[in-house]
Formats: C-alpha cells, structure tokens, sequence
C-alpha cells in the first residue's frame, strides 16, 4: 500500500513528462512562413584559386610492359649435313648471349653457326658460287682472323677458310657424300667409254677403202708443202748463191786492186814533184819545171780510169746478183702456193669422202656423246667438294643478340623455328590511343617507372601504326640497362614529357582563362570579397588541368574558377 507522499511524486513524475513532451513536439513544428525561410538559397560567393608558381610539366602516360627489344624468330634455311634425312636437333640452342661465329646448335651431329649478315641464307655455297651472301661470309670469316678473300666468290681460298673455321670449333666441313662420289665415278666412266668409243669409230672411218688413199695424198702434199717452206726460209736467209757469192767477191777484189794501183800512181807523182832535176855543168840555171811529171800523171789517170771500171762492174755483178736472187725468191714462193693449194684440196677431198663415207655418221655420234659426257663430269665437278649446306649458317642483322627462347629441344625434329632471339637492351612496349599519339613523337624524354618505385629515364624510339584494339604502339628505349635485367617481363609505367616549362613560372587552373570576343585570355583576380577586376593575361604550356600564364598577376592572387 502507497502512502501519500509516494502518490505525490507520481504525480510529479507524471506531469513533468507530459510537459517534456509537449515542448517537444511544440518545437518540431514550424510555420509555412518558417518553413519557407529555412528553405532560401545562402548569399552567392566567388569559388577562386589561389595563382602559384611552380614548374609545369605535360606528360602522355603509356602502360606497358619491359621487354627485350626486337625479338626476331629463327629458323633453319635448310637441311644441315649433305643429306636428306631426318633433321634431329643432337644439341638444343641454349640461352645467352650468341657472337660472330658462334654454334647456335647441333643437327645430327653437325654444327649450326651464326653469323651477321642482312641477306638470309638460302642456298648451298658450292665451288664457284657468286653473290652478296658469299661476300658476307667472307666478311665475318675475316673478322675473326681466318683469311678470306671478298670478292663474293666461294673459290678455293674461301673453301679454306671455311673448313679452318670448322676444325677450329671442332667440327669437319662438309665433304661430298657416298652418293656423290659414286655418281662422280659414274660420270667418269661414261666419259671414257665414249672416249673408247670414239677413237674405234675414227679408226675405222680412217681405214675405209675410200678414205686412205686420199689421206696417203694428203699426207705427201703436206710433205711437199714443209718442203717448199724450207726452200723458201733458206733462200730468204741467204743473201747471194754460192756462184753470184764468188762473182761479188772477184769483183770487190778488182776494185781493192785499182784502188792499191791508184794510191801507188799518187804517191809517185807526189816524189818527182817534190824532187827537182840535176842541172847540168855548161848550162846555167833557168827557171821552169824543176822536173818531168808527165809519165806520173799518164799513170794516175790510168788507174784512176781502172778503177772506175772495176767499180762498175761491182755494181754489175750486184745488180745481177739481186736479180737472180728475187727471181729465185719468187720461184720458190710460187712452189709454196702450188703445194699449199695441193694440201687444200687433198683435205677437202677427204673430207668430202668421210663425210660421204658410212661410218662418219658413228664417229659423228660418238663425238656428240663424248661431248655430252664431257658436259655432264664438267657441271658435276664445278659443284663438287667442300660446301656449306643451307641450314648450317644462319644470318642476323645484327651481332651480339639474346638468345631469349629456344622452341626446341633436344631429341625433337627441326622443322619449325628453332628460337627466337632479342637484342641485349630493353624496351618499353606499350600503345596509346590515337590522341594522345598525335602529341608524341620520336626524340621525347620519358621516365619509367617500375611496380617497385624505380624510376628510370628513357626515349621514345618507336611510334605509329595500329594494333588490333586501334591504338598506337609505342617503343620507349631505358636510357641505362643496369639492373634491369631481373624486371624482364614486368609492367611499368611510363610518363613521357611533351612540354616543360623548364623553371618555375606563374601557374593557374585552366578553367580560370577565358577567351573575350575580342580573342584576348583574362583572368578575373579577387580584389575584395565579391569583389573583382579583368586582368589581360598570355598562355603558354598547359598540363593536367594548369596553365602557365603572364600578366599582371603574382603569386597569392585569387583567380575565379566561376561564380555562384
């Protein structure tokens, strides 16, 4: 039972919570006119962005992945070996780095080198085999100390150069095969079988009852006709005949003894001249000839006249002499046009009769399949010997390169490509779409950077055409390999610059400029709350929502983005 303080505060109680609410609800309800007041706008206010300055920089962001630059698929040219069977692979490529002259692998045994070269092998290199994949063997023989000639001719010189290379790594060049050896005998054979052949058809055409008379004929003519040409060199070596010979020499032998008799007759009438005649006691002296000359000088008019005579007939006797000599010549050239024309028509005469004869037509088959054998053997053994077969060289463009995948192994069949190579250096593969191509170009500066936050700085090296998607590939080359080599594979992002301001400049966001009818840029500066003025300004680089301006403007001034 309550007693009746207990029922006071009840009441209390009660009442105070009745009021309580009240108040409450009292307080939650407004009035149209209140409720339309609480609804009203706030004052319009200038939304504004503070002018900075700092460095601006325009970037195109390309997502790729970090590669191997220029991957490039090899394959074999052809078979390795001088056979046609199966090519097993006996030693895979292995991975590393592949040099000048380096053995890319093993097929059946024999060796796969690689060497550079921008014509692909495609042809075995025999003797006498001409053009620019020869050269460049020889090329890349030369440059790793085996002598070579250049001349793109695969001769001799080049064959031992070859199979230097091939003992030096431990291998033997390939020689002819069983087969072509035995095929080369063949065609020996058949050479001298219609050597055989030939010779007993000749003999037989030689002997004929209508050809050896004729050939005897033939022979005594030709034999007259060495008879005459002899006759005819000795006369021409001789200058006189034994008989016009001793004519010339008693003639010369005239004129020396008219010559003696004359030099005598001189030199007497050079004496009594200068000896003067005894006088005689009972006269006296009288000028005059101091003696007499006259029979002196009778005698040197004799032997001078004697003289004249014995050198006219020497002029004779000369004269007759080369007379007979050229009639002589003459007869004996006539003889040798007589026996030449003899030897002529002997031959003709038996060759019309061999050609008439029944047995030429053998000899003249006999000659034609001697020729064709000869034919044969020669094309045979212009090919024959040392050679390289296709698939044991292969040509890249470029040396040193990665060899990055070898696609067979050991044991496999080689009938597809064996692996495929890269360049030592690293790329950025990746594609942009085509606006943001039409910013970039070859030459830009970039920095990539890696998943684990390392930044590296590289160059655009490639740009253009399209992948499936549309877009445009793009090649980014690292400016420094160094420890790049764990991250092959990985993506990374890259950020190539397309502009940079280079210092720091006075920058505002781009939705600050407007563009007036007049084509001027203003910017509106916050002078006073709500308060601002048109500031003249020019543009320059932009980037990522800013832009580089000048004018009257500093930093700290508020531009206005847009107004309320």
């Amino acid at each position: 039972m309550r007693t009746p303080r207990g029922k006071l505060l009840l009441v209390l109680a009660a009442v105070l919570v009745i009021a309580g609410t009240g108040w409450g609800v009292g307080t939650m309800l407004r009035s149209p006119a209140d409720e339309a007041a609480a609804r009203k706008p706030p004052k319009p206010s200038l939304v504004t962005a503070v002018v900075e300055r700092r460095k601006l920089m325009a970037t195109v962001v390309v997502s790729g992945a970090l590669e191997y630059g220029s991957p490039y698929p090899v394959s074999l040219a052809g078979v390795v070996g001088g056979s046609e069977t199966a090519q097993r692979a006996t030693r895979a490529p292995r991975r590393g780095t592949l040099k000048e002259g380096a053995v890319l692998m093993e097929v059946n045994g024999r060796p796969v080198f690689v060497f550079s070269g921008k014509v692909p092998m495609h042809r075995s290199l025999v003797s006498g085999a001409k053009g620019a994949d020869v050269k460049q063997l020889q090329k890349a023989l030369r440059g790793l100390g085996f002598r070579a000639p250049t001349t793109g001719v695969f001769d001799q010189a080049t064959i031992a150069a070859v199979s230097r290379l091939y003992a030096k790594r431990g291998y033997e060049a390939q020689q002819p095969t069983l087969e072509l050896r035995q095929k080369r005998d063949e065609l020996r054979r058949a050479v001298r079988t219609a050597q055989e052949v030939l010779a007993t058809e000749s003999k037989l055409l030689d002997q004929s009852r209508d050809v050896l008379p004729l050939k005897v004929r033939l022979a005594n003519a030709r034999q007259d006709l060495r008879e005459a040409q002899r006759a005819l060199s000795s006369a021409r070596a001789q200058k006189h005949t034994t008989e016009d010979e001793a004519k010339v020499e008693a003639a010369e032998s005239a004129v020396r003894a008219a010559e003696e008799k004359l030099l005598s007759a001189r030199q007497e009438l050079d004496r009594a001249t200068s000896t003067p005649a005894t006088p005689s006691p009972s006269t006296s002296p009288s000028p005059g000839p101091t003696a007499d000359t006259r029979l002196h000088e009778l005698r040197v008019a004799n032997a001078e006249a004697d003289l004249a005579a014995a050198r006219s007939a020497l002029e004779r006797v000369l004269e007759e002499a080369a007379t007979a000599r050229t009639t002589r010549l003459t007869e004996l050239s006539k003889n040798v046009r007589v026996a030449r024309e003899a030897v002529v028509t002997a031959e003709q005469a038996l060759k019309q009769a061999r050609q008439l004869s029944p047995a030429k037509l053998k000899v003249s088959n006999a000659q034609s399949d001697l020729a064709a054998a000869r034919a044969l053997l020669a094309e045979f053994s212009r090919t024959y010997g040392t050679t390289v077969p296709p698939g044991e060289i292969v040509f890249l463009s470029k040396l040193p390169v990665r060899l990055h995948k070898p696609t067979v192994k050991a044991g496999e069949l080689v009938d597809k490509p064996i692996a495929t190579v890269t360049s030592s250096t690293f790329v950025v593969v990746g594609s942009v779409d085509v606006a943001e191509a039409e910013r970039l170009k070859t030459g830009l500066k970039a920095s990539i950077e890696t998943e684990a936050g390392k930044i590296v700085p590289g160059t655009v090296t490639s740009l253009g055409g399209r992948d499936r998607k549309g877009a445009t590939p793009v090649k980014i080359t690292p400016g420094s390999m160094r420890g790049l080599e764990k991250l092959a594979g990985t993506p990374v992002t890259v950020r190539v610059t397309i502009g940079a301001t280079g210092q720091e400049v006075l920058v505002v966001p781009a939705a600050a400029v407007v563009t007036a009818a007049d084509g001027k840029a203003r910017v509106q500066v916050e002078t006073a709350p709500d308060q601002t003025k048109d500031v003249e300004i020019r543009t320059g680089l932009s980037a990522d929502g800013a832009v580089e301006v000048t004018g009257d403007l500093k930093p700290g001034d508020k531009v206005v983005i847009n107004s309320a």
